[in-house]
């Protein structure tokens, strides 16, 4: 038998007779009342978004972390839970619902569904996301998956004056940056920025005296040619990344770049030996801190 499109309404693939209940109990798992997907499924966070829509009766709008999902962000587990705006107060475990008011032009059709624009999903989850790092983490994804500019963000906001949250939401906006392109990126820019150091660049291009490309730094003072690279597992598992870091850094180190190296160890568990290393590379460069 062929595998069904999933996630679908179970009674409508009966209906339509697709599908026999039999086998429909037997290979298929509910993953909110009456829609399915395949058992032991590995469920994307699109899906589990398509899957809210569904149970909404396909009235929902996705909004929140689902919309971030839809507009291509990374960093979404699949286990996060759908995010809807819909008048049905009594969700299903798994599903935030939120009874909010939206305007036409904060809305988008996106595979056949009502989607927050990214402007509007950045105004919701940087009002609903409790911490301000977890929140320009989520931001800083949306932006650099899409178009996002502030301004729109903003016109938002004065569009909803009093909305609750709002003004977790203004500390968070001039935090964000979609040049990161990883959660542990975005916590090594807010770490100096928390510390009273200037914001560092991101996705700084470098050249050589030649004009020809040299690397591409995940942070950087371009002016004081002090840069910042975060080292992912993938620096220090595979042969091939890591030998491609040591012939960058002895590339940039011959042009004069200073390179601080940040890994999940550094930030997680020395973090004031992370600052002092960026504040002595700066000092060193003139800057006076």
């Amino acid at each position: 038998m062929t595998e069904l499109p999933w996630p679908f309404v179970g009674a409508e693939a009966l209906s339509a007779g697709i599908i026999s209940e039999r086998a429909m109990r037997r290979l298929y798992a509910p993953m909110y009342p009456g829609v399915y997907v395949p058992r032991d499924a590995a469920v994307s966070a699109q899906q589990r978004a398509q899957g809210a829509w569904l149970w909404s009766k396909r009235r929902g709008v996705v909004a929140g972390l689902s919309a971030a999902a839809m507009h291509g962000t990374k960093w979404i587990g699949a286990s996060e839970p759908a995010e809807l705006v819909h008048d049905n107060r009594r969700p299903p475990r798994s599903l935030v619902v939120r009874t909010e008011r939206l305007l036409p032009n904060e809305c988008v059709e996106t595979a056949d569904m009502r989607v927050t624009t990214p402007a509007r999903t950045a105004f919701d989850l940087g009002r609903h996301v409790s911490s301000v790092t977890a929140a320009v983490q989520r931001l800083d994804a949306l932006a650099n998956a899409t178009d996002l500019k502030l301004v729109d963000v903003e016109a938002i906001i004065t569009a909803h004056a009093g909305t609750r949250g709002i003004p977790r939401l203004q500390r968070v906006l001039p935090l964000v940056d979609g040049g990161a392109e990883s959660p542990q990126e975005t916590v090594a820019r807010l770490v100096l920025i928390n510390a009273g150091l200037p914001a560092p660049q991101t996705q700084v291009r470098v050249f050589d005296e030649y004009g020809q490309f040299v690397a591409r730094l995940d942070m950087a003072y371009e002016d004081l040619m002090v840069g910042i690279e975060y080292d992912g597992a993938q620096h220090w598992t595979d042969p091939e990344v890591r030998q491609r870091d040591i012939d960058k850094q002895y590339t940039l180190t011959a042009l004069g770049w200073l390179i601080i190296r940040v890994s999940r160890d550094l930030l997680r568990y020395r973090r004031a030996t992370y600052v002092a290393r960026v504040e002595s590379a700066l000092s060193s460069r003139g800057l006076r801190l």
